[in-house]
């Protein structure tokens, strides 16, 4: 029996015998368990490869194989991506939110494992980018291929990427709880008792096998000896503005950076991503890489800050307290450059270690100078490792607009849960500072300004995807020509189920409507036919609609005009159809019974 024969059987097998719930449970079990072996694949070949070509080479020395190297990895990813995977697979977590926004939850099958291979090769060569993004869309491609290979609704296909993304973070950082709040913060599926159970299942399957490959130790060795006293509150409550001020940089920063390299070839965007990486490099050693080295130093205790230093021009200042202020600040201000330039000159990589990394320097550079100015001026000591942990938490959170997540993650990350109160409050600040000048996360941005973003907004998302106007166009609206005498126009009443009728000229081009209520005081008249001409009494509509616009612009216009039907015409100005909130609203009960609704 043929392979296609015992898949249709099986199917038939499973539909007769197995629940949709129950179907939905088993496959988020397997989806946790393909994400964290699929995290752990990852991280061992980006190891093997940094191992390969570190293993021989003194740090301290100052290799300049550390500025070729990063270069190499992206020329080798781009290729790879260019001939071999030819799609875009960058922007991992963005490209997520658009499966979920336009595409029907549908992710590409190569997704699996295409990112895994270009991210281990910029990773492992030491770009400056992490591997987190490209491993939720795994997890997500996981999820949905998974979904559909055992023919699970469309409806449910959501929330199997769910459970991939949640698998995928809780695999690579050992992080369940925050596996789950990522899920429903930034790709933003509801939580209810019906979803709720399989993203757990995911997270912690996922969690309990990284524990299993990789022991039980937090991924970074945060030093536990001092206590959070109310005291420094006030300046915990700084440091929530700060984070949030430097989150507006970097996401700014960042998509600023990616429209530049946007508007290069292929070969320009490598000559200039590795040449801004390889000088960055050179002069600020610590932006080699995920950074999760310098992370570790700045949070472990040891402070032993000065080694940070290392193959610099600063390294004979390494005394100096106001040398590491003054370079850790341009680390910070150059780490957006030097992402933007591995994922702009060819590599695959995504912003989340990045963020951590940029957050951990800002709290740490936020608790140095205010322990500076303390020998003056008589401040509170900050601990500068417990104010790294809260940078971190802050920036990611203001980065992702994920305050929770940011507060769970470096929680479990560090396992730091004595300073969960003020891991809460700098998130909960730097969040609220963002969304004061940036409404949208960095992953959601590109969407939202192309109207093409599911948000928390049940309605929202409904109407977003509801994004196929020819869905709702309706055609069957009889025309008239503004030199039609009123007669003409009364002939095409009697034959019409409408009492809209839209005015084109020769060419099609709209020009008003002509409403039955407005002329039902005139068609009685027979003596009035040949004296009244369209022209005169057509009128314009309360507001026309564009092809392509997005359906909550739609919707806006209906609620301003009361309207009932509006016009719908292309760029030219040809008319097109008409568009009722009737069909709308038909089309939103579909679409709502389709993705959201629950057995």
């Amino acid at each position: 029996m043929s392979f296609k024969n015992l898949y249709q059987r099986f199917l038939v097998w499973k539909t007769n015998n197995v629940s949709q719930s129950h179907l939905l449970l088993y496959l988020s079990f397997l989806i946790g368990i393909f994400t964290a072996l699929a995290a752990l694949i990852l991280k061992s070949l980006i190891h093997f490869i940094q191992h390969l070509l570190t293993a021989n080479i003194i740090i301290d020395n100052k290799s300049y194989l550390y500025l070729i190297y990063p270069s190499i990895g992206i020329l080798i990813a781009g290729l790879f991506v260019k001939y071999v995977v030819k799609d875009d697979i960058s922007h991992g977590i963005t490209k997520v939110l658009y499966a979920i926004s336009q595409r029907k939850s549908f992710i590409k099958l190569h997704n699996i494992w295409s990112s895994i291979v270009a991210s281990s090769i910029t990773i492992g060569f030491g770009g400056s980018v992490g591997a987190e993004a490209p491993i939720v869309l795994t997890g997500s491609a996981i999820g949905s291929n998974l979904g559909r290979f055992f023919k699970v609704e469309q409806r449910y296909l959501m929330l199997l990427i769910g459970c991939g993304a949640a698998g995928a973070i809780s695999g690579i950082f050992k992080a369940p709880i925050a596996g789950l709040v990522f899920v429903i913060e930034v790709l933003m599926i509801d939580l209810t008792l019906f979803t709720v159970l399989p993203l757990i299942v995911s997270s912690v399957t996922a969690a309990t096998f990284s524990y299993i490959t990789a022991g039980v130790k937090p991924m970074f060795e945060f030093s536990h000896g001092n206590q959070f006293e109310m005291e420094r509150l006030p300046y915990v409550i700084l440091l929530g503005i700060f984070c949030g001020l430097v989150s507006l940089y970097f996401t700014r920063g960042m998509y600023w950076a990616e429209k530049q390299f946007k508007k290069l070839t292929f070969w320009k965007k490598f000559i200039l991503g590795a040449s801004i990486l390889s000088i960055l490099i050179y002069l600020m050693p610590p932006l080699y890489g995920e950074g999760y080295d310098t992370i570790n130093a700045l949070i472990d205790g040891s402070h032993n800050y000065g080694a940070l230093l290392a193959g610099s021009e600063f390294y004979q200042f390494k005394e100096h307290s106001w040398s590491i202020v003054i370079f850790l600040s341009a680390v910070l201000l150059m780490k957006v450059f030097a992402t933007s330039a591995t994922n702009g000159g060819g590599g695959t990589g995504g912003t989340f270690a990045p963020s951590l990394f940029v957050g951990c320097v800002s709290g740490f550079v936020f608790a140095f100078v205010i322990n500076i100015l303390g020998k003056t001026y008589e401040l509170p000591f900050l601990p500068q490792d417990n104010f790294a942990l809260m940078g971190m938490a802050g920036v990611l959170a203001g980065v992702m607009h994920a305050p929770l997540t940011g507060t769970f993650l470096i929680a479990e990350l560090t396992g730091g849960y004595e300073l969960f109160l003020p891991l809460l409050v700098v998130c909960g600040g730097s969040f609220a500072t963002i969304r004061i000048f940036e409404p949208h996360s960095l992953y959601s941005m590109r969407l939202a300004q192309k109207g093409e973003l599911v948000t928390h907004e049940k309605d929202r998302a409904i109407l977003t995807l509801m994004n196929n106007q020819e869905d709702i166009l309706e055609t069957n609206f009889q025309t008239v020509t503004p030199d039609m005498s009123l007669g003409d126009v009364v002939k095409i009443i009697s034959t019409s189920s409408r009492n809209t009728f839209p005015v084109v000229d020769s060419q099609n081009h709209f020009m008003g409507v002509v409403l039955l209520d407005n002329i039902r005081n005139i068609i009685f008249r027979p003596e009035l036919y040949n004296r009244f001409k369209v022209s005169r009494f057509m009128s314009a509509p309360p507001a026309t609609v564009i092809t392509n616009m997005s359906m909550d612009k739609v919707m806006a216009l209906f609620d301003q005009t009361k309207a009932w039907n509006l016009p719908v015409v292309d760029e030219n100005e040809f008319y097109k159809g008409f568009v009722s909130k009737s069909s709308i609203l038909n089309i939103y009960r579909e679409v709502l019974v389709e993705n959201f609704s629950e057995d």
